[in-house]
């Protein structure tokens, strides 16, 4: 886990740098290795751990230099983020809590399955949009969600509302503001700080289901 965070860390912040030469060395492809990196994220339970938030900012900044497309990538990665809630759905309902068990993936926890659920039950179908805004929770959300049946034209609506806000707040964010020379200059710093918020609602729902919780 720690050689993971000690490889992850320096890569996030220089993400802008790894995405120019991943737009250069691969052209139109890259749009579509972007759109596995964003399904994977949320359509896969064993990856909750790829960095959306910060890749999305970037790209935006990215695009806003005319190295992509801010069109494409739009409407690319809204609908892998919605492809990927569909998919994460289906799973939920067909093998539910078992992978969780699944020792040989050290991001699988059961204490994630059941906070996810009570951050469910807490917010109802809204949980599938806000979970978009908070890594883990916009793995998990769907899942758990799958697992219990929600039903599915009201999952998918919730679902493409969610993409479509979180895609285009921090896309356009990126395109708009990621080339200020303060941002560019500290562009690791701001990924970071990216980072830092997007775990704010994750960290305020861990502790408050603790102070909820029944002490022994």
């Amino acid at each position: 886990m720690m050689e993971f965070i000690s490889g992850a860390v320096p890569f996030i912040m220089h993400i802008d740098a790894h995405l120019t030469t991943l737009a250069q060395d691969y052209g139109a492809w890259t749009y579509g290795i972007l759109f596995l990196i964003i399904f994977a994220e949320t359509g896969l339970v064993v990856t909750p751990f790829l960095p959306g938030d910060s890749l999305l900012f970037a790209l935006g900044a990215l695009a806003a230099g005319g190295a992509l497309s801010h069109e494409t990538l739009f409407v690319t990665l809204a609908v892998a983020a919605t492809l990927g809630n569909i998919t994460n759905y289906a799973l939920g309902g067909i093998i539910g809590p078992k992978v969780f068990k699944w020792r040989w993936v050290p991001f699988l926890q059961e204490d994630h399955l059941e906070r996810t659920k009570l951050f469910y039950e807490m917010h109802g179908a809204k949980a599938v949009i806000l979970a978009r805004f908070m890594p883990l929770f916009r793995t998990f959300v769907p899942f758990v969600a799958g697992i219990g049946a929600m039903n599915y034209p009201k999952f998918l609506i919730y679902s493409v509302v969610g993409c479509v806000a979180w895609i285009g707040s921090l896309l356009y964010g990126g395109y708009f503001f990621g080339n200020i020379p303060a941002v560019k200059n500290n562009f690791g710093l701001v990924v970071i700080g990216i980072v830092a918020v997007s775990l704010i609602p994750a960290v305020v729902e861990f502790f408050r289901n603790r102070r909820l919780a029944p002490h022994a």
